[in-house]
């Protein structure tokens, strides 16, 4: 009878994101995980085989988090709402780990049940095929488009300078030339990240309601 294991699957994934938290990508390391774990390399080897095992761990972490209401819901654009919004709470939490979830979704199955969610409430308003492709990488796009902008973005926590230094910076420009970028810079003053999220994506459900050719176009 083997021994039991040291770590379970979820403090693997814990401790995998809490270093892209902190440290970025530039900090998770097989030999960086296995201190978070307060190990060494050679034990984490039991739980993790490559780079790429620690990668996962933490895209795991994220979409874990997405949690909405299970129920029947009357309209399919309040099922993508509600999925939509779990996806971007879960992974504005944790901008560092964007990256891994785009380019490591593929090799996911915590990625391959919430792709299933969101595509099965898409495809309620008739769409299948192109459309239904074309549908999902909008509502998806705009997910990790908003969570990026707001880590690099120009009114980002992590830029050089203050929000409000950048606004001010905005609204000193030329009024004959700028007038709509000042228009917009006097806006964000008083907008969040949340509600710019919301009126986006109740944009894009209008125009997918709009839009009910649906089908493989």
């Amino acid at each position: 009878m083997g021994r039991p294991a040291k770590f379970t699957h979820s403090q693997l994934q814990a401790a995998a994101l809490a270093l892209v938290d902190r440290e970025g990508l530039a900090g998770l390391s097989m030999r960086a995980l296995a201190g978070e774990l307060g190990t060494g390399a050679m034990t984490l080897y039991n739980y993790v085989s490559q780079r790429e095992d620690i990668d996962l761990l933490v895209v795991e972490a994220v979409i874990g988090e997405a949690r909405w209401p299970l129920v029947d819901y009357a309209q399919w654009q309040d099922e993508v709402r509600a999925i939509a919004t779990a996806l971007w709470q879960a992974v504005r939490a944790h901008p560092h780990a964007i990256a891994l979830i785009l380019t490591r979704r593929s090799r996911s199955p915590a990625v391959f049940e919430v792709t299933e969610a969101l595509l099965r409430a898409l495809a309620r308003n008739g769409r299948s095929g192109q459309a239904l492709l074309v549908a999902f990488r909008a509502v998806s796009g705009l997910i990790t488009g908003l969570a990026q902008s707001e880590l690099a973005g120009p009114l980002a926590l992590q830029a050089s300078e203050s929000a409000e230094l950048t606004i001010a910076r905005f609204r000193a420009l030329p009024a004959e030339r700028f007038a709509h970028l000042i228009d917009i810079a006097n806006a964000a003053a008083g907008s969040t990240a949340d509600t710019e999220f919301q009126a986006s994506l109740d944009l894009l459900l209008a125009g997918l309601s709009a839009d009910r050719g649906g089908g493989d176009r």
